[in-house]
């Protein structure tokens, strides 16, 4: 019989058992092997854990069952990819990169940084987007590997599995995919297209119930391209004040809104409602692959005190934070870019966007909706004038195979027959592919009579 000694740690001063060696610590021969064992099979069977079988990216689930195959006579406009350094159009500023450059070169950032990120990096976030309306320090900045692993850490300190939130429709799908695979159930609240996006509030205050732990705003919109007036945000807040529930606010295109509209950071407006704002460098910097994100927590009458505050560090341990160079650079980053960087990303962007929106208007069977912000517009279709077409999905994979130019299907969104417009490209790119797209519509556009109904109004 086979015999094996365990080591077995005792609280008490004294124990009893062989072979004692102190402090409490003691070796104790085991005679033969456990019953529960021996019943195991000597095979392997290894399974995937429940929280990654829960895990479903609908971007992902929906373009790679896509048939892309591209027009051979006509090259490739890709309009649906979310980085803004794809065509080289758009890079970040010199004083950006120089900022890296010197974080490398002073040799001080190549270790193990604290999981919520160096103090100093810490203080330079709360410095950049404190106000007086809403007050930040640096304990009050989790820095995160991008803002997508901000929205989780927000979701998962907020959240447990069998509760719910509220996320917008449409909606950027990380949200989504986050939530489900932990186990939360999502709710979507919608939008309104005819409203320039804004919510729907009666709707959105009639999914809350006991469960509901957190409201998800996007502010400006990825996908619609929206941006909310002070007055919507201020409705928004009270709705959250009258259930109390928070407030996590994906603020990643935060100022990145067209002239003549405003930005209002929901925090500033907000009096006693509790708020994680998640932000990063990605957009507005134009360095998505630099993966340095934050959380902004804003506190409201200390009610994430101490929970919420411990639970966010905790969590942030688990990966031990953002890479160290990128927050060596943080200070030079926010401090030294030129407000003309800033500025002539957004007249490009507009400039596409206002083109876009132009020529699209135009086409039977499209309904732009005019964007104000972000790098996005949705394009709705009327399907009744295309027949031959069953979706949004069927509709975009068509446009691909005949022209060439490849547009995100809403249905990734949770909102068929719509399209999503990345306005990143060159000025060239963004009027050929509006051309191509008018092309695809006259070739499969049918004329169909007005219902009855509607020759009675």
């Amino acid at each position: 019989m086979e015999s094996k000694s365990c080591l077995i740690q005792s609280k008490g001063n004294g124990v009893q058992g062989n072979r004692i060696h102190g402090n409490g610590v003691h070796h104790v021969a085991v005679m033969g092997i456990p019953a529960e064992l021996k019943a195991r099979k000597a095979q392997w069977d290894i399974q995937a854990s429940e929280m990654s079988r829960k895990t479903l990216n609908p971007i992902r689930a929906i373009v790679d069952c896509m048939k892309l195959t591209p027009n051979p006579d006509k090259p490739m406009i890709a309009l649906s990819i979310g980085d803004p350094t794809v065509f080289g159009n758009l890079p970040t500023d010199e004083k950006v990169l120089q900022a890296m450059k010197d974080a490398i070169d002073s040799h001080q950032y190549n270790g193990y940084a604290p999981s919520v990120g160096y103090l100093q990096s810490r203080e330079s976030v709360a410095k950049f987007f404190s106000c007086p309306e809403a007050p930040l320090a640096g304990k009050d900045v989790i820095l995160s590997s991008g803002c997508s692993q901000a929205i989780d850490l927000a979701i998962s300190v907020l959240c447990n599995p069998g509760e719910n939130i509220l996320v917008p429709c449409p909606g950027f799908s990380l949200y989504k995919t986050l939530a489900v695979s932990l186990g939360i159930e999502v709710k979507l609240y919608n939008l309104q297209p005819e409203k320039s996006w804004e919510i729907d509030l009666q709707h959105l205050e009639s999914l809350i119930d006991e469960k509901t732990t957190c409201l998800i705003i996007n502010n400006p919109s990825n996908p619609c391209g929206s941006v909310f007036s002070k007055e919507h945000l201020q409705q928004i807040l009270a709705v959250a004040s009258r259930h109390c529930v928070p407030i996590l606010a994906d603020e990643i295109y935060a100022d990145m809104v067209f002239p003549g509209c405003g930005f209002h950071s929901i925090a500033a407006l907000s009096t006693d409602v509790p708020i994680l704002s998640c932000g990063g460098l990605a957009k507005r910097w134009l360095v998505p692959g630099w993966r340095l994100g934050w959380i902004l927590i804003h506190d409201r009458g200390q009610t994430f005190e101490p929970e919420i505050r411990e639970g966010l560090v905790k969590l942030s341990q688990r990966i031990l934070g953002p890479c160290s160079i990128v927050q060596g650079a943080l200070d030079s980053i926010l401090n030294n870019t030129p407000q003309d960087f800033y500025s002539n990303t957004i007249s490009l962007i507009q400039s596409n966007s206002q083109i876009c929106y132009t020529a699209l208007s135009t086409i039977p069977g499209l309904f732009p909706v005019k964007s104000s912000g972000a790098m996005y517009l949705m394009v709705g279709i009327e399907m009744k004038h295309f027949p031959g077409f069953q979706s949004d999905v069927d509709f975009t994979e068509r446009l691909v195979t005949e022209q060439s130019v490849f547009c995100l299907p809403a249905t990734v969104f949770e909102y068929p027959n719509f399209f999503r417009i990345v306005v990143t490209v060159t000025e060239h790119m963004m009027v050929e592919a509006c051309s191509r797209i008018r092309d695809f519509c006259q070739a499969h556009y049918r004329f169909s009579s007005p219902e009855p109904n509607d020759l009675d109004q």
